[in-house]
């Protein structure tokens, strides 16, 4: 059985009274959540305690870093360990993110070296993927999904694959108001479900979280969750107003997916 997550990326976006107040509004209207539905909170880093003190005795919800280096320590001012999330009690980390990829220079292979020191420190990532609007348009997203998937994931031991957590963000969908019809996220999720059943088996296939990531709204979350291969959302602007949000995280699966 693999999870519903709706995950919110608040990006570097509100101030510490805005994200406090954004925390409680969210907690105060009261969604349906069981072992199966999940809340993740992706807040930046100043946050972190913050919101881990506020969910503290909330059932099914959770606190993510936006990101964490991919050495263990060093000579690297301002960044921040696997090592330092695991101490505060950090249970997951958004890697990956083309925001990350992009602007940063981040390859496939610093990205592998994230995913193992957060599983090495018990922090679950969450993987982000996605093409940019030129692959998109030549018809090669599956290739360049793959490509990312292996050379970051699929070193990985069976164990540590599963129940593994994966965002699909298109490139072209990521904070510009455009969204992958129902048909096309499904598409890749189905595809993506597959690359994992083909390295790894099915139960373990199965078992893994796919979520979509590209202006998700209030007003597509329903229709898109409810593609078979979709699990949630990873979501952005619509994460940092409350009443939006809420319709995101009701918006999911009340049954999980096998």
């Amino acid at each position: 059985m693999r999870k519903e997550i709706a995950a919110a990326n608040w990006k570097m976006n509100i101030t510490y009274p805005q994200a406090e107040a954004l925390i409680d509004d969210i907690l105060q209207q009261g969604h349906y959540l069981n072992s199966h539905r999940l809340v993740i909170f992706g807040v930046p880093f100043p946050y972190l305690k913050m919101a881990q003190d506020k969910i503290r005795f909330e059932d099914n919800y959770h606190i993510a870093a936006q990101n964490m280096h991919h050495e263990r320590n060093g000579a690297f001012t301002g960044e921040i360990s696997a090592e330092m999330l695991h101490a505060i009690g950090v249970e997951y980390v958004i890697i990956g993110h083309s925001e990350r990829r992009i602007p940063f220079n981040e390859t496939n292979e610093i990205i592998a070296k994230k995913i193992d020191l957060a599983l090495e420190y018990e922090i679950k990532p969450i993987f982000c993927c996605g093409e940019p609007l030129e692959v998109r348009d030549e018809g090669k997203q599956n290739e360049f999904v793959q490509k990312q998937i292996e050379e970051s994931l699929f070193h990985l031991s069976p164990s540590q694959f599963h129940g593994f957590v994966i965002a699909y963000e298109p490139i072209w969908a990521i904070g510009t108001g455009k969204t992958a019809t129902d048909e096309q996220a499904q598409e890749m999720h189905a595809f993506i479900r597959t690359l994992i059943a083909e390295k790894y088996g099915q139960d373990i296939a199965n078992s893994v979280s796919i979520l979509y990531g590209g202006s998700i709204k209030s007003s597509n979350a329903k229709s898109i969750f409810s593609m078979h291969d979709v699990d949630g959302g990873l979501v952005g602007g619509a994460s940092l107003i409350a009443a939006d949000f809420g319709v995101v995280i009701d918006s999911l699966k009340k049954d999980p997916e096998v």
